[in-house]
């Protein structure tokens, strides 16, 4: 497992969805404060070359340097893109994740990454072919100090046993959608904690809208005098988690960044984790 080295994110902002507002949004997150961006090379939900604009021009504004920011993206199988592929569709898995990896070099404007995250397994079921090629290249591309760590997202338990059972290089994160009914993934968190892997949760808002509009979640807002989302977020950094916010508002992203100035008890904790029982 490797060393988790140098100081992580509390919280990373993600660029998917915004389209043709990314650059405009990415570099207003680093106004903001945020130090980490999550992207990928997938043109279908991403604007990764507009993420690296927002990059460069945050670099040459002062606002950062490279070595401040943490930049992960990902390589994403065929059947999760659209006709706009960073890669040959006819080449082979390896090939494939060279290029798009190469391709999110020359779109962030940098000549390394922070992490690589594998975009999902190729099937919904244990582990493809495709999948070991995919990660054993993702591999030689990390002992080539091309990326500082690994990743994989949307993925279940069960594929990341396996993973972590036979991969020579382990993940340094898993990167899941995070539903309040099923415990917060509490059954891949457990296994993060057991394996020292970093956690990180998207959708933690969008996913469990209902189970945020309970009255204790209210009442500790108003106990705390913040907002909703940064109840979500204390919990999600004093639970182990590093969250994801695509907030498109500045108000908002400053709120988000700010969810660290109190701490929920170990009660609230409780509570929050068991919102859907």
């Amino acid at each position: 497992m490797q060393n988790h080295n140098h100081k992580l994110p509390q919280m990373m902002y993600g660029t998917a969805w915004k389209e043709d507002r990314t650059k405009e949004l990415t570099l207003m997150a680093i106004k903001a404060g945020f130090k980490a961006i999550d992207t990928a090379n997938q043109r279908k939900h991403y604007h990764e070359a507009l993420v690296g604009e927002a990059v460069l021009q945050a670099c040459q504004e002062n606002l950062t340097t490279r070595e401040n920011l943490f930049l992960q993206t990902k390589f994403t199988f065929l059947a999760g893109q659209d006709q706009r592929l960073p890669y040959d569709k006819n080449a082979d898995t390896p090939t494939q994740v060279n290029q798009s990896f190469a391709k999110s070099l020359v779109h962030l404007n940098t000549d390394y990454l922070d992490s690589f995250v594998l975009h999902g397994p190729s099937t919904r079921y244990g582990l493809a072919q495709e999948d070991w090629d995919a990660w054993k290249t993702m591999t030689e591309l990390y002992y080539a100090k091309k990326t500082k760590h690994l990743g994989i997202s949307n993925v279940s338990a069960d594929q990341l046993t396996l993973l972590l059972d036979k991969a020579e290089v382990k993940p340094d994160f898993v990167q899941n959608r995070c539903y309040a009914r099923l415990g917060w993934d509490k059954e891949i968190r457990k296994i993060c904690k057991v394996q020292n892997i970093v956690y990180q949760g998207f959708s933690l808002l969008t996913a469990n809208i209902h189970e945020l509009n309970q009255p204790i979640i209210h009442g500790m807002a108003q106990k705390y005098d913040c907002h909703i989302p940064q109840i979500v977020f204390r919990f999600a950094q004093q639970i182990g988690m590093l969250p994801l916010t695509g907030t498109s508002s500045y108000e908002h992203m400053l709120q988000d960044l700010a969810c660290d100035r109190f701490d929920l008890s170990q009660e609230e904790l409780l509570a929050i984790e068991n919102l859907s029982a």
